[in-house]
């Protein structure tokens, strides 16, 4: 900068040294006129005049600003000659990001990604825009670059404010009043727990439950002639409804335990007895159907020994009651009982503050929309109550009782059922009363988040797992092919892709026929779950495929109707219909509906409908057998057949049916005959006893004497399903 300030210096030096110049040449030619000398060269007036240099002001501030300007940087510091005027860059990565992550976290294109990566050990032939770099080759592309390298950390998440409902503090025992209990009947299907109660109750609910089977949960209030009140919990005994019983034995105080004196200890009585054990809920003994004449109530006893329930006969704690559900007999004993040990338990509940109780079932009713049946185990509920149960919430608009009742107000151990619901809650989930319905709003909303963020961080999970396990796979594949030449390994690859080509229409239709979508429908949450449950066992995905499409509550409707046409699937009903409207649709658009009221009838019909779709298997029918005696050959042309002296020991022999040449027990040839005689005869049949010679239609098979042959025919078999849901 100086040695240019010092150059401009010396041109306004030069400048001035040629404007004086100018000057004097001009003083001296107005001398030269005054003196009356003329030059050379006449001059004209304006020459005379000394012209004035517009370029000095220019000039002048010109100098002036650039010294001002040098003044200023040199009072600047001056920045160290060996720091680089471009720092290198930070780029922020992570374990596990792809090619296209990292190209963007570089400010790069895909391209330079590729670039860095070409000449190193990196497998090119797998790399594209959304595969997973290893650490080490995130490190090569930074390095390449010029850039610095910053594992990113884990951002702690804002913890957000919990704003779930939860159940209040223990209540002060001073607040405590007593209440009656819950007592569950549970037992094996068709050990008379239905009707045991309906004698308690004296209605007829087994004669509207189909088949005698109880396909709910049915919770009553029952009245006993003491006085006395006792809320009943009628569990299915169903191997299906397993699920059913466990939530029945988690909202109950007691559990009646029926077991037929003729039929003793199930399996389903042992799977009540566990879920008795695991709640900790007492139980009462209740042996039924000692009117028969093969009943022994003592056995029963002994055998129930083995899962650690002792009655009192035996030195244990459990009142174990000798009863006839169909007669009535003892039933009181049993009720008294009942009360007895509820009596020692002194049941209590606080009647106070916000409502809290149990979903014990839940439905779709289709004048009332979403209904539940709860039992209420804290405070009292009433009508305009706000409730939250699981992701849904309710502002009551209606209670009644299990005789369709209404009521007005629910206390503990009540059994209701609820009208109001927004969404129909799920079976089992927890009922709590908040103070409006915006607060109900919020607590939905908050549980929904949660529900959203805990399947992200599973399918996060899952995706991490699936990441490693390709990871895995490309290196054992690297292995694989790193020793091969690349026109080998181009070779193998291109026979890899060849074998994953897309199928053939014949070849879709024959896969699509080896899966069995299906739409389940049902009447209540509880029966869902328990088919869903039975679903979960299906273990048979290598004969046939078993697809889950669609399951709801209600009637089927023409979505149902779309959904099933979309997927070529069938739609099961439990306890619902299918109206006319829709019966008609379906069949328009060939959609099978299939409806049940049993659910181990809709089981046995999903098996037929699996076993259908398999292959038939083929079965062989032996008609007759003969031992060969003799071999020898014969000309026919130019060529020698061997031919086989038999005599037939068992059934005929066909010559149009299947052969098998059988050697020291192994079969060595299958196939057809071409000749079939006796003596010098063509024949068809050669009976028991009768002696032949036979030629295979396959010439390179050798007889030997003592061979056996077998004549059969093939039958096409129905194929059966192996699942085996357990019933």
């Amino acid at each position: 900068m100086n040695q240019k300030l010092l150059k401009l210096e010396n041109l306004l030096r030069f400048h001035t040294i040629c404007r004086q110049l100018h000057s004097l040449s001009q003083r001296r030619l107005l001398a030269w006129w005054k003196r009356g000398l003329s030059p050379a060269h006449p001059l004209r007036a304006e020459q005379l005049c000394v012209r004035p240099w517009p370029t000095d002001a220019l000039v002048g501030a010109a100098l002036c600003q650039q010294r001002l300007l040098v003044t200023n940087k040199e009072k600047r510091p001056l920045r160290s000659q060996s720091s680089p005027i471009n720092p290198k860059r930070d780029v922020e990565v992570w374990v596990g990001m792809t090619v296209e992550e990292l190209a963007r976290a570089m400010a790069k294109d895909i391209d330079y990604i590729y670039e860095a990566l070409l000449n190193t050990a990196f497998d090119m032939d797998s790399l594209e825009a959304n595969s997973h770099l290893d650490e080490v080759w995130i490190k090569e592309v930074i390095k390449k670059a010029g850039m610095k390298l910053r594992w990113s950390k884990l951002k702690q998440e804002k913890v957000r404010e919990n704003k779930n409902a939860v159940r209040r503090p223990q209540a002060d025992p001073a607040l405590l009043t007593p209440r009656f209990p819950v007592v569950t009947i549970m037992g094996h299907v068709d050990h008379g727990k239905t009707t045991l109660l309906d004698k308690l109750r004296k209605t007829q609910v087994a004669a509207m439950e189909v088949g005698g089977i109880t396909q709910h949960i049915g919770a009553f209030l029952v009245s006993l002639p003491s006085g006395e009140k006792i809320t009943f919990l009628d569990t299915p005994g169903h191997a299906a409804f397993s699920a059913m019983r466990a939530r029945g034995a988690q909202v109950t105080d007691i559990v009646v335990l029926v077991v037929a004196a003729d039929d003793g200890v199930m399996k389903q009585t042992v799977e009540s007895i566990q879920h008795a054990q695991e709640a900790q809920v007492p139980i009462v003994l209740a042996i039924n159907k000692c009117d028969k004449a093969d009943a022994d109530p003592e056995k029963v006893k002994k055998e129930l020994l083995a899962y650690d329930v002792v009655c009192e006969d035996y030195g244990g704690d459990v009142q174990a009651v000798h009863v006839s559900a169909l007669t009535g007999d003892n039933l009181t004993a049993l009720a008294e009982a009942t009360v007895a040990l509820s009596e020692m338990l002194e049941l209590k509940a606080d009647p106070t503050g916000p409502v809290e109780g149990t979903v014990i079932e839940s439905f779709t009713d289709k004048g009332r929309g979403p209904v539940t049946t709860a039992i209420i185990q804290r405070g009292t509920l009433r009508k305009g109550s706000i409730l939250v149960a699981g992701r849904s919430w309710a502002k009551v608009r209606l209670m009644f009782d299990e005789n369709g009742r209404t009521l007005n107000e629910a206390y503990p151990s009540m059994p209701v059922g609820i009208v109001g619901w927004r969404d129909l809650p799920s079976a089992g989930d927890e009922i709590l009363e908040v103070e409006s319905e915006p607060r109900a709003r919020e607590v939905v909303d908050w549980r929904k988040i949660e529900q959203k963020e805990e399947k992200d961080r599973d399918d996060l999970k899952v995706m991490e797992e699936q990441r490693k396990e390709h990871q895995e796979a490309h290196r054992k594949a690297r292995e694989k092919y790193g020793s091969l030449h690349w026109k080998k390994r181009s070779y193998i690859k291109y026979l890899e892709r060849k074998e994953q080509r897309p199928l053939k229409p014949k070849e879709k239709a024959e896969k699509d026929s080896n899966v069995l979508p299906i739409i389940i429908k049902g009447d209540v949450d509880g029966s869902v779950e328990a088919i869903l449950n039975l679903l979960d066992t299906y273990d048979a995905s290598h004969e046939c495929e078993l697809e889950l499409v669609h399951f709801g509550l209600g009637d089927i409707s023409e979505n149902d109707v779309n959904f099933a046409e979309t997927f070529d699937g069938i739609i099961y009903g439990f306890n619902v219909g299918a109206g006319k409207a829709i019966q008609q649709s379906a069949a328009q658009k060939g959609v099978k509906i299939k409806l049940h009221k049993i659910i181990y009838h809709l089981i046995e019909d999903l098996q037929e409908e699996l076993s259908s779709r398999l292959p038939h298997r083929l079965e062989e029918y032996p008609i007759g057998e003969a031992c060969i005696l003799a071999t020898f050959s014969v000309t026919e042309g130019k060529r020698k057949v061997p031919v086989a002296g038999c005599r037939v020991q068992k059934g005929q022999l066909e010559k149009q049916k299947k052969f098998k040449l059988i050697r020291n027990g192994q079969v060595i040839w299958k196939g057809s005959l071409t000749s079939l005689k006796h003596h010098k005869d063509d024949v068809s049949v050669i009976k028991t006893g009768m002696d032949c010679g036979l030629i295979l239609d396959e010439e390179k098979v050798e007889f030997k004497v003592g061979d056996e042959v077998v004549c059969y025919e093939e039958n096409e078999i129905p194929a059966k399903t192996s699942w085996d849901p357990g019933f």
